[in-house]
């Protein structure tokens, strides 16, 4: 595994996650919250896991990992939202 191709791929999730704040952000004050930063943060994340998974270096997988950094924190959130939720 090169360090400089897993790097590329966290940069790419980072993107991701910069791209879901920057859409959702109310106020320039928001790019530095916590909330913010934990997005940047399972970016990069996702990003590391999808270089494990990837098949090749090429454009799709560019946009993928971008994908993924963008939705893969709607997901994770989602996953959590559903088996901490308290039956009623």
């Amino acid at each position: 595994m090169e360090v400089a191709h897993v790097l590329y791929f966290m940069f790419l999730g980072l993107l991701g996650g910069v791209t879901y704040v920057i859409i959702n952000i109310d106020g320039w004050e928001g790019l530095t919250s916590f909330d913010s930063c934990k997005r940047y943060v399972i970016g990069i994340i996702v990003g590391f896991l999808y270089d494990g998974l990837y098949s090749d270096y090429n454009f799709p997988n560019f946009i993928m990992c971008w994908v993924a950094g963008y939705m893969g924190i709607s997901f994770i959130e989602g996953l959590i939202d559903k088996f901490t939720k308290k039956e009623e």
